[in-house]
């Protein structure tokens, strides 16, 4: 069963969350231990975020969720190549990690970002707002990936991608084997486009389009280990 664009708006907003049935992931769920995946510096030298940037096409005018924001690795880098006119999304469900990137945006002189407090479900950002989402070593860490990239989708504008960035390791040793990403994402209806790994960075970056609808979560089959 296909679900109606008005009444996924309504979803995406958390409009009668408490009705929705979404299926629990079939393994485990890492706990979130810090704000940050490794030092920057570690990861410049690596060359991650700028290959991952190329890899994307981030160029001006692309507008950018950085999910689960951290410390900011990505949503810095990200500014930076867009420009004084950069339109990019901070979100993270940790209040104490927003309030510290909102001092390092205000130190460094950075502009252009907004900070979003989302929930473990639900990233809470505006209808048709962005048209690329990057998940950097977190997707591992999301409590229920159904229901998250179901609540995902309406944010994403017509031509929007997800990119995740994450280990080939299990969920509980915060990774996320890509034949199991895959496998969750396409249950939501989401289509991998690109898979590359990033050495000497630590990683792969997967790339995935959404569906043209969302079907009901009831109707969403969850993937088994």
């Amino acid at each position: 069963m296909l679900v109606s664009a008005a009444i996924a708006l309504l979803w995406c907003a958390g409009v009668g969350a408490d009705a929705l049935k979404f299926p629990k992931p079939d393994r485990p769920v890492a706990r979130i231990i810090s704000p940050a995946y490794s030092t920057e510096d570690k990861r410049d030298r690596h060359g991650e975020a700028e290959r991952v940037m190329d890899r994307l096409g981030v160029r001006t005018g692309l507008r950018v969720a950085d999910l689960g924001a951290g410390d900011g690795y990505y949503t810095v880098r990200l500014s930076r190549r867009l420009g004084s006119r950069a339109t990019v999304y901070a979100e993270d469900v940790e209040v104490e990690y927003l309030q510290r990137l909102r001092a390092r945006l205000a130190r460094d002189g950075i502009t252009g970002v907004t900070l979003v407090h989302g929930t473990p479900a639900n990233p809470k950002l505006p209808v048709a707002s962005i048209d690329l989402a990057i998940l950097s070593h977190m997707y591992h860490e999301i409590e229920n990936p159904y229901e998250f990239m179901f609540r995902l989708r309406p944010a994403l504008a017509p031509g929007g991608r997800v990119a995740i960035i994450d280990l080939d390791k299990p969920t509980g040793e915060h990774g996320t084997p890509p034949e199991l990403l895959r496998c969750e994402l396409a249950a939501v209806g989401y289509r991998e486009v690109d898979v590359v790994s990033l050495a000497p960075a630590d990683g792969y970056l997967a790339v995935f389009v959404p569906p043209a609808s969302l079907q009901a979560p009831e109707a969403i089959r969850p993937c088994r280990q």
